[in-house]
């Protein structure tokens, strides 16, 4: 049988030196199977290794704005998701308490002491998830102790939320730091919200840290929002509208802007209809 086989194989062997100038370029074996084998080309260490530095050059100019990209989507979604946890909060609590400004204390209208504001931390905070509650209480990590805010254009703001009696402090379940305060001069509250927490980002308005409010005569939980033109003159400031501008435009395309107009890098200035240096 094997003899049988052989025979075979030998009177259908494949000629792979028909073409006589290939046959520096291929060999054949016979066997079992005829194979044939083809020369093999590849590239030189020297092409691999400019190849290689092409591909580092480019990932070097796209992964830093990508990154960026990247962390600035994330916190969007950070801001909007506190956004909505707030709004519920505060809306139960009114449903549950009445309207904030008959949260008062037996001082008089609602705004100017610390109680008012213990009243009002109680009440909210009652109304979502913590993680740590430090109260009226200074110095107890549920923000930076060791760090004033700075507005967007990095000067100081001089106020150190950890070290102030008059915030109501905690930390939610996801990890973000919140404190409130009345507003004496709108009898509402005011809120800071840290989305990286105590420990982490840099602490400033318009990058990790933003206000909302909760002020009469409505006491909806809202971002503090102004004209279109407003907006763009405070982000590029001191960075208090910067939540609006995530609320209602989705990006945070203003850390971007080269002035207060919100010129873009590439030139561009963002509109009403279009805010986005995209």
């Amino acid at each position: 049988m094997l003899k049988r086989i052989l025979n075979y194989l030998k009177s259908n062997q494949i000629d792979c030196h028909a073409d006589k100038s290939a046959r520096n370029d291929r060999k054949c074996h016979y066997g079992v199977f005829a194979l044939c084998r083809t020369k093999q080309f590849a590239f030189t260490l020297a092409e691999t290794l400019i190849v290689m530095g092409i591909i580092g050059v480019v990932a070097a100019l796209t992964l830093p704005n990508l990154n960026s990209s990247t962390g600035d989507k994330e916190k969007v979604v950070k801001v909007k998701k506190v956004y909505q946890n707030l709004t519920d909060a505060v809306g139960r609590a009114q449903a549950v308490y009445g309207p904030i400004d008959e949260w008062k204390s037996a001082s008089g209208a609602f705004g100017g002491t610390i109680t008012d504001t213990f009243v009002a931390g109680e009440r909210i905070s009652e109304f979502m998830k913590l993680s740590k509650n430090c109260s009226n209480t200074t110095n107890q990590n549920c923000f930076d102790s060791n760090k004033n805010i700075k507005f967007a254009d990095n000067t100081e703001s001089g106020l150190a939320i950890a070290n102030t009696a008059r915030f109501y402090k905690f930390i939610t379940s996801d990890g973000t730091s919140i404190a409130i305060a009345d507003n004496k001069t709108e009898k509402g509250l005011t809120f800071y919200v840290d989305i990286d927490g105590p420990n982490k980002g840099q602490f400033r308005i318009g990058s990790d840290v933003f206000r909302f409010f909760s002020n009469s005569p409505y006491f909806e939980f809202t971002p503090e929002r102004m004209s279109f033109s407003g907006m763009l003159s405070e982000i590029k400031g001191n960075g208090f509208c910067s939540s609006a501008w995530i609320i209602d435009y989705g990006n945070m395309d203003y850390l971007k802007f080269t002035d207060k107009n919100g010129t873009c890098p590439n030139g561009t200035t963002v509109t009403e209809s279009n805010p986005t240096c995209k």
